[in-house]
């Protein structure tokens, strides 16, 4: 039988990473020192729950740049999947293509999952908040899709 998901805990370094986007930009997470970045990991592009999320961080995102907040996202999706999910939902941030699941295994986040019964493998549905200094300070095990930047917002507001 295979693991359960075991994503990284608070007060954890953040692992350092690289990946593409579809359009071939370099995202690092060097690229967001000095400010907060949360980086949420999703199923794949273009379902329902995953569409919600991405939608709810894309219409909240002024607030969340404001917060000092950086969007990233990570699914195991192609550059093409990606392409066509950034452009037909607007998304004004990232989505790094992790089809090795280099990224996403760093993260703890694959592994067995349960649905109607059925066990598979899978990414869990996770938001990691890491600070400046590149600290988890809070992570977001199966975040509400619709809601998602409002829990950030919370969260941030939290730890000030």
């Amino acid at each position: 039988m295979a693991e359960k998901p075991q994503p990284l805990e608070v007060g954890t370094k953040a692992p350092k990473f690289e990946g593409k986007t579809h359009d071939g930009k370099d995202v690092s997470l060097d690229d967001f020192a000095g400010q907060y970045l949360a980086l949420y990991f999703y199923p794949k592009d273009d379902t329902p729950g995953c569409t919600k999320q991405a939608c709810n961080l894309r219409d909240n995102m002024s607030v969340l740049t404001d917060a000092g907040v950086a969007v990233v996202g990570v699914s195991p999706d192609g550059g093409d999947s990606h392409a066509k999910f950034t452009e037909k939902y607007s998304l004004p941030f990232p989505l790094i293509i992790d089809e090795d699941k280099l990224i996403i295994n760093k993260f703890g986040v694959w592994g067995e999952k349960m649905n109607y019964g059925k066990t598979f493998m899978g990414l869990q549905r996770t938001t990691f908040l890491i600070d400046g200094d590149g600290k988890i300070v809070h992570v977001f095990k199966r975040p509400k899709t619709a809601e998602h930047s409002e829990e950030i917002l919370k969260k941030l507001e939290a730890l000030s």
